[in-house]
């Protein structure tokens, strides 16, 4: 009995020193917290100004890029004088554009009025596109960013800028934050809350959201345990369901904190 006693005292003593090193030894690492968003005053921006905020919105709020890049998930969007034309000239062109600037918000704003040869939705025939309205949903883009975005893609394709800055408006874009290192932010505390912030539904069925690049996961907690939930979060491209190419920025690991890459699993796990 005594021996007994001494294994239990000396676990306890073990346990206890590996949870004070942990909680005491090992520096907290904080991660870099996710975009906030900041009023833009328009009145104020010469052009050079508000391309620059186009071209921040496309790769952070807009979630452009996710499809749009080399993968071939969605068409490229360079060099768009040419491809413009050729669009508006297709037979199966059914918009009301006239141009550059014009077909882009179309494009934006109502996706499946024209969808690029073999970029549709799997079983539409290329009738309905995978994109959603930008306007709505958790992209959420206003007139002010959408014309932002055109003006971006219409200069990088060496065009002149067609688009104008919209007077007494402003407009929301994605910042990065400027807390000092070591500085905290507020906790997420809940799993949906976290899935709204980050955007999720611009790609993921899941909860109120109804996007459609990614893999549905509206059940996916009875299709995954919690290890691989929590690996897809954290490394997005180990796993690729299939249908689906790799698209999925790996930099949650880096915009979560710990507790609420749980909060995040956890709600996953429930979806069944």
């Amino acid at each position: 009995m005594k021996q007994f006693l001494y294994i239990v005292a000396f676990s306890v003593f073990v346990v206890s020193l590996f949870a004070g090193y942990a909680n005491f030894g090992i520096p907290e690492i904080q991660p870099a917290p996710p975009p906030s968003q900041e009023a833009v005053d328009l009145s104020s921006m010469d052009m050079d100004t508000f391309i620059s905020l186009g071209e921040k919105l496309y790769t952070t709020k807009g979630t452009c890029t996710l499809c749009h890049n080399e993968l071939g998930r969605a068409p490229m969007l360079d060099n768009l004088d040419g491809l413009v034309a050729q669009r508006l000239g297709d037979d199966g062109y059914g918009g009301s554009a006239k141009d550059v600037a014009s077909y882009l918000i179309e494009s934006m704003n109502e996706p499946s009025i024209y969808v690029v040869k073999g970029f549709g939705k799997v079983g539409t025939n290329d009738q309905e596109s995978p994109m959603p309205d930008v306007r709505s949903g958790s992209i959420g883009l206003s007139d002010a960013e959408t014309l932002a975005i055109v003006a971006y893609l219409e200069d990088a394709s060496g065009l002149e800028v067609s688009v104008e800055i919209p007077q007494g408006e402003s407009a929301p874009v994605e910042e990065a934050a400027t807390e000092s290192a070591g500085s905290e932010r507020a906790h997420y505390t809940t799993g949906e809350e976290i899935v709204a912030v980050l955007g999720c539904g611009a790609c993921h069925k899941i909860g109120e959201f109804q996007g459609e690049l990614g893999p549905d996961l509206q059940e996916i907690g009875s299709l995954r345990d919690r290890e691989h939930l929590r690996r897809s979060i954290l490394d997005p491209n180990a796993d690729i369901t299939e249908g689906f190419v790799p698209m999925m920025p790996p930099v949650y690991a880096d915009q979560l904190y710990a507790s609420e890459l749980e909060l995040l699993v956890d709600y996953m796990a429930s979806l069944k």
